[in-house]
């Protein structure tokens, strides 16, 4: 070894601090965050001094806020997931994935508890081109994992394999709920918006082939007056709805008194309004007919 190279520290030595002393005194004088919430704080500075753009604290943001986070936080709850029973008919199956928008969902037999596996909506396309499959051909191999699991985990393993769907279950190994990837990425960059959503400036009530509509939770109660040349408005005499809403969700939430959730439904001017898809605690689709066409 030549001499004009020190020899290597020894274990056990302590490392030599190169940091100038201005650094030194800089640190001292404005020391770290030593927690996420002044990690938090600092990142807040960052963007009040252009250093960060908005953006980027918001998801900054949700990166350290979900290392906290479990499965059991963001899941949706048992009651409300969409699942496909193996006994049902292929027509049957084809209106729920209609309505419903998902791209994978849980398959039970017997019970709902019981789920045998996963099926990928794009997968039926198979059984109209040979019906001599069973759909239990199709089915993919259900993920489980615990309520507890946390999300960055969560996160890896769904980077990690091809299921992008996993059902959760609780202490004593009952259905919870279901995740999906897209769960655990809308803490980091919010609200995502899938092939069920659609451009405010695309439109927002659309023609289905059974006659009925689709509406989106945000259309303004005045759009669907004109659509469907109802009144849903204070101005109507025969109505109390009030003026603070400004949407058809908001108004039916009031009309309910609660938040809707799937399946639910309301009658209002002489409209069904039926629930289709919720997301974030709101109402993204209603399923519309007029009540005089709906079957006893």
């Amino acid at each position: 070894m030549g001499a004009d190279h020190p020899p290597p520290a020894r274990a056990g030595e302590p490392r030599e601090d190169k940091r100038s002393l201005l650094q030194k005194i800089a640190e001292f004088i404005h020391p770290g965050p030593d927690s996420k919430d002044e990690l938090i704080e600092t990142l807040a500075e960052a963007e009040d001094n252009q250093i960060i753009g908005a953006e980027s604290r918001v998801m900054l943001e949700g990166v350290i806020r979900m290392a906290d986070m479990s499965a059991g936080d963001v899941m949706v709850p048992a009651p409300r997931m969409d699942l496909l029973d193996i006994a049902a008919p292929l027509e049957s199956m084809l209106h729920t994935v209609i309505d419903t928008g998902h791209s994978r969902f849980p398959v039970y037999e017997g019970e709902r508890e019981n789920i045998i596996g996963i099926l990928l909506a794009k997968d039926l396309l198979k059984l109209q081109r040979a019906p001599e499959l069973h759909i239990r051909a199709l089915l993919r191999p259900a993920v489980f994992v615990p309520e507890s699991k946390g999300l960055n985990d969560l996160l890896r393993e769904f980077r990690g394999n091809r299921n992008h769907l996993a059902v959760v279950i609780d202490e004593f190994g009952r259905v919870a709920g279901l995740i999906t990837i897209e769960d655990v990425l809308e803490q980091i960059v919010g609200e995502i918006e899938d092939e069920f959503d659609v451009a405010e400036d695309e439109g927002d009530i659309f023609s289905l082939a059974d006659k009925t509509w689709r509406v989106s939770g945000d259309t303004p109660i005045e759009r669907v007056n004109e659509a469907f040349d109802v009144h849903l408005a204070s101005s109507d005499p025969d109505t109390s709805f009030g003026t603070s809403f400004d949407t058809i969700g908001g108004l039916i939430a009031h009309e309910m008194g609660h938040v809707p959730k799937r399946g639910e439904h309301a009658e209002l001017g002489g409209l069904r309004f039926v629930v289709m898809h919720t997301k974030g605690g709101a109402v993204k689709w209603f399923k519309v007919s007029p009540v005089a066409d709906v079957s006893a």
